[in-house]
């Protein structure tokens, strides 16, 4: 009887487990920021080998996970962009789609790119040192790999679409979003919101996670109501314009969500590494979010607040 009450308790506990694995995980923030911040990707520069193979292993990762290329047969939308003296700048975007049949879709993205060896910014940053990003943006896209696991493997069919954008070119003046915007893969009139992550793994209790866009959408303060995460503090802005990618999609009609852990003394320096990203402090900014989500998928439409 011993014997038989004990499996039983270990089988419930292995299924419960299991049920649970789509929930942000902090294993799986730091093992994705580690690699993608790790010095062989060279600080994941546009037109730089580091980039190209960040793209590529973002794109593996998509398909592992059950996304559809959204881009025809291809995870990749290419693009070339010209910056100050430097033209025809090769930039890509990875795209994966989540089909739930819906009439209407939600795009979360985030930047995968970075410095690199800063061999771009004609000076303005050490050119030649390595610019790991990990919180700028190997969090975001940490963050975008949990929300994919989590829409692809919650058991639920949402009453959306889900498109996940790994954008490129966001340190060169957001050219990956700023491209999608002007070539959709589907119409933006048919976009419910964009969440949009960049910088989220170097939480400040003091200062609280910041959430940008509240002021774009009349539905969203009924939205934020009741939407709370232990050891997670918060707090809003209402500006739909930024630098950062979500504002391409506001300034084209598209409420936003834009979240934020802070400025800090690694900002853009060879020194944002990934051992001072908190991962789980980053898995609990994921889970709120989640309850954002799943909040603003109770109204069929948001309404669009243009900037006064």
């Amino acid at each position: 009887m011993k014997r038989l009450l004990l499996l039983v308790f270990s089988t419930s506990c292995f299924v419960n487990a299991f049920a649970q694995d789509y929930l942000p995980s902090e294993a799986r923030i730091r093992s994705t920021v580690n690699y993608l911040a790790a010095d062989k990707l060279k600080g994941r520069g546009t037109d730089e080998k580091g980039g190209r193979k960040a793209a590529v292993w973002v794109a593996k990762q998509f398909k592992k996970l059950g996304l559809q290329p959204a881009n025809g047969s291809s995870y990749f939308q290419d693009f070339t962009f010209d910056r100050k003296e430097h033209h025809d700048i090769p930039g890509r975007n990875v795209i994966g789609y989540l089909d739930n049949g819906a009439p209407r879709t939600i795009i979360i993205g985030a930047h995968y790119d970075h410095i690199g060896t800063a061999h771009l910014f004609d000076g303005k940053y050490p050119e030649g040192q390595i610019h790991n990003g990990a919180d700028d943006n190997a969090s975001g896209v940490a963050g975008l790999l949990e929300f994919i696991r989590y829409f692809v493997k919650n058991g639920q069919q949402e009453q959306f679409n889900f498109l996940f954008i790994a954008f490129g070119g966001e340190e060169m003046g957001l050219q990956g979003s700023k491209y999608y915007v002007a070539h959709p893969v589907f119409p933006l009139e048919k976009v419910h919101f964009m969440l949009n992550m960049d910088m989220i793994g170097r939480y400040n209790a003091e200062r609280g996670l910041g959430i940008g866009g509240y002021a774009t959408a009349d539905e969203w303060p009924e939205v934020f109501k009741g939407a709370e995460q232990p050891g997670i503090k918060f707090f809003t802005d209402g500006a739909g314009k930024g630098p950062s990618d979500h504002h391409n999609f506001y300034i084209s009609g598209v409420p936003v969500i834009f979240l934020h852990t802070g400025p800090h003394d690694d900002y853009h320096k060879p020194t944002d590494d990934a051992d001072k990203v908190e991962a789980k402090e980053e898995s609990g900014i994921l889970k709120l979010a989640i309850q954002l989500i799943n909040n603003a998928m109770k109204y069929k439409e948001l309404h669009y607040v243009a900037d006064k």
